[in-house]
């Protein structure tokens, strides 16, 4: 679209990943877009900022995540190479061992990449610095929305600049809620006279201890290692390589197991109890290069727009503010950079009717990553919520899944590629693989039968 053709203001409230790239995608449609975060925003690419407190933890962007960024800004993942993030190959490069079994290791293509939120932000930041469409405001809180005269769209935000005592009225064609996980959106839509947005709520019981190590190319036998907690054994790890030539390592314990401890020694003592050695070995060998950072995973939440019977128009919700996911999936950044994609698809449909049309394509893409976190999370017994006939089964077949994928790597390949959100979960039951994994999962075949088994093509079938 030519910006002769552009029209119209655009509002972001919040400047997260989500937000960010909601702006980006914006700026093809509207003539000025705003954006605004109740936050100071560091230009060194170093340093975090309060309102992302998971944001010094271990992240990552998965396949599909990279993938967009480097739709949206071209030459994302050289640039990132450069500035030192670590292109990674997540089946070739990634040790990972879930449910005890090590999956096997094999060139996919899947190319994600390890680098800090810190820097990820700092940088699509930069480049939209450079777009003439937008315009960021940090340290302006949002307070609420503008409704029409007759009720029926938001038509403008009220902002307060932090430490004023003036708020600002500002008209907007669109306002996007990217205020994250603590927004008040559902809130605000209450105060105009909608409902509240039905929503979902599951407490992971998780905590983890994140910590950066000093590294050094071609020290250890591995790229990046993730070794996933089990109800057998509730603990687990993440490393991943970033710029800065360090490692940033993520100790996970859920319920019973406990918090992981901050002590150096103490630290290397809770990873010898994984199931592979690849963490232990790192913390050996490598120096700290930073403190240790506890964090109570906070509970995941769905809010569930798409099921609203009145939307008003000229409003939407995205990333964190729509779904917030367990962190310890690393699906957050990634989900947030589709859902971008959906916006600037649903807005070529046409301004009229964007919510509905754009929260009925959002929840196909958050069915996946919400079934795949939550139905993880509900196997533990004190992780509250409602274990169907759908859950049960997919626990049960993904556990057979990962004993197949330690022998065959094109079941690995397959779950990860559904994982990273570049294929769709209809892949996981594909002859060839679902073939593997009856026959790989038939000494667990008395645990199993017991449990009803749906059609699997009937489990993605959108339920509205």
């Amino acid at each position: 679209m030519s910006a002769k053709e552009k029209s119209g203001h655009a509002i972001v409230l919040g400047a997260s990943i989500g937000g960010l790239l909601a702006a980006r995608v914006l700026s093809d449609s509207y003539a000025k877009v705003t954006i605004f975060d109740r936050d100071a925003l560091p230009t060194d690419g170093i340093t975090g900022r309060k309102g992302v407190p998971q944001g010094d933890h271990t992240h990552g962007l998965l396949a599909r995540g990279r993938q967009v960024l480097e739709e949206l800004f071209p030459g994302f993942a050289a640039d990132m190479a450069a500035a030192g993030a670590v292109p990674l190959d997540v089946q070739h490069d990634v040790v990972w061992i879930n449910d005890g079994h090590r999956l096997a290791q094999a060139a996919t293509g899947l190319q994600g990449l390890g680098v800090t939120r810190i820097a990820l932000e700092s940088y699509v930041r930069r480049r939209l610095a450079e777009l003439p469409e937008v315009t960021l405001h940090p340290r302006h809180e949002a307070v609420g929305l503008i409704a029409s005269a007759d009720g029926s769209r938001v038509v403008g935000a009220r902002v307060l600049p932090v430490g004023g005592d003036t708020e600002q009225r500002l008209d907007a064609d669109l306002v996007v809620d990217a205020t994250g996980r603590g927004n008040r959106g559902p809130t605000w839509l209450s105060e105009l006279g909608f409902d509240r947005p039905a929503e979902e709520h599951v407490d992971p019981h998780t905590v983890y201890v994140s910590q950066a190590y000093r590294r050094t190319p071609g020290q250890l036998n591995f790229s990046a290692a993730v070794i996933s907690p089990s109800p057998q054994t509730p603990f687990g790890g993440i490393a991943v390589p970033v710029e800065g030539d360090r490692w940033m390592i993520t100790l996970v314990g859920v319920g019973k197991a406990g918090t992981p401890p901050t002590d150096p020694d103490d630290y290397a003592a809770f990873a010898r109890q994984l199931p592979g050695d690849e963490l232990f070995q790192l913390l050996s060998k490598c120096e700290p290069a930073g403190p240790a950072l506890r964090l109570r995973l906070p509970v995941s939440v769905r809010r569930r727009y798409e099921r609203m019977n009145r939307l008003p128009e000229g409003f939407v919700a995205v990333a964190d503010a729509m779904c917030s996911f367990n962190p310890a999936y690393g699906q957050g950044m990634t989900v947030a950079a589709v859902e971008s994609i959906v916006l600037r698809d649903s807005l070529r449909a046409g301004r009229d009717g964007l919510p509905k049309r754009f929260y009925a394509a959002a929840a196909s893409v958050i069915d996946v990553p919400w079934d795949i976190a939550v139905g993880a999370d509900l196997r533990y017994p004190e992780v509250v919520g409602a274990r169907s006939g759908k859950v049960n089964f997919l626990n049960g077949y993904v556990g057979r899944l990962h004993r197949a994928a330690a022998k065959h790597p094109e079941v690995g390949h397959a779950f990860l590629a559904v994982a990273n959100l570049m294929s769709p979960p209809q892949r996981l039951f594909s002859p060839g693989v679902l073939a593997r994994v009856l026959w790989s999962g038939r000494a667990g075949r008395a645990r199993t039968t017991a449990v009803a088994q749906p059609s699997p093509v009937s489990l993605f079938e959108p339920v509205r």
